[in-house]
């Protein structure tokens, strides 16, 4: 196990070196960070003193280095557009979207196994059916589009929840559901192939010929070893949710981080945007690591590759 952890460990070091090069890099090639900074009124010659104030007339290998190492201690500089330093900001808004993210994977992973457990139990009846119809939908709907219609709904025809804010566990609700929602289909199709999978197998049909009652069969036996691919992609998941927040945010204004990050690019604060970028990139490579060791101890077997 230690060394497919070492293993593991180097690889997600690499990737997040490769990731927040390119992240730097892609903010880069969107125009010149000096001009934006500046604003569109500015002069050249408040350019050029912007760009040295910046460090922005140094080599772009050099910008980098002094870019990355100021962010392994937390320091992302000082936000243009609110005056202050970046990591506060982020900071006091970050528990939002990892409060929103949390509840929407819950609500997802709550829905989708057990549909995806009756799907495989019962394929082709109605209920096969019914988790085939959430799945299409859930792919198909856009969650912007999903938000507006609970909105509609819970908070303007019913009024038995909140639309915007979030004060209270109630406010969490709606955006929740609208995020959760479109990694459903993800998780109730491989629950679903994975039990079917699993059920097939020789040593379920054992542990029956065996006499075990079928609830054992099903959750102790079969269900342990289907749901080790979803781990994976909950941890995919949830730091897909953390960069998706952005559209689902800005729809119940909610003020988190993802809200912060469309506030940000539109106004152009693009070390603001750079801090959130890396963010949420080292969320995705810190949760793959953790499931790829979450799955080595579920399964024995993934240790020997």
């Amino acid at each position: 196990m230690l060394a497919y952890t070492l293993k593991r460990l180097l690889v997600a070091a690499l990737v997040a070196a490769t990731v927040s090069f390119m992240s730097f890099l892609l903010l880069k090639l969107t125009g010149d960070p000096a001009a934006a900074l500046a604003g569109e009124s500015a002069t050249e010659s408040q350019i050029a003193f912007v760009r040295e104030q910046y460090g922005l007339d140094k080599p772009l290998l050099v910008q980098y280095a002094h870019w990355i190492a100021r962010a392994l201690q937390g320091d992302f500089g000082e936000s243009p557009y609110f005056k202050q330093p970046v990591s506060a900001i982020i900071g006091g808004r970050l528990g939002v979207t990892l409060t929103l993210g949390g509840c929407a994977l819950v609500f997802a992973v709550a829905l989708a196994i057990p549909l995806g457990v009756l799907a495989a139990v019962r394929p082709n009846s109605w209920i096969d059916r019914l988790a085939l119809t959430i799945s299409v939908l859930g792919q198909a709907m856009p969650s912007f589009f999903f938000g507006l219609a609970l909105i509609i709904v819970f908070g303007v025809m019913l009024r038995t929840l909140p639309i915007s804010g979030s004060d209270t566990w109630r406010h969490f609700i709606l955006p929740a559901i609208a995020l959760g929602y479109y990694a459903t289909p993800a998780f109730m199709r491989l629950t679903r192939s994975g039990m079917i999978e699993v059920l097939a197998s020789d040593y379920i049909r054992t542990a029956r010929a065996k006499g075990l009652r079928p609830a054992s069969v099903l959750f102790k036996h079969a269900l342990r070893n289907a749901i080790i691919p979803v781990v994976s992609l909950a941890a995919v998941q949830f730091g897909f949710m953390l960069g998706g927040s952005l559209v689902i945010e800005t729809v119940f204004a909610i003020n988190g981080v993802g809200f912060l990050g469309y506030q940000s690019i539109a106004r152009s604060d693009l070390p603001m945007v750079q801090a959130i970028v890396l963010m949420v990139s080292m969320f995705y490579v810190v949760l793959t690591f953790f499931a790829d060791l979450l799955n080595a101890f579920l399964d024995p077997r993934i240790r020997v590759h």
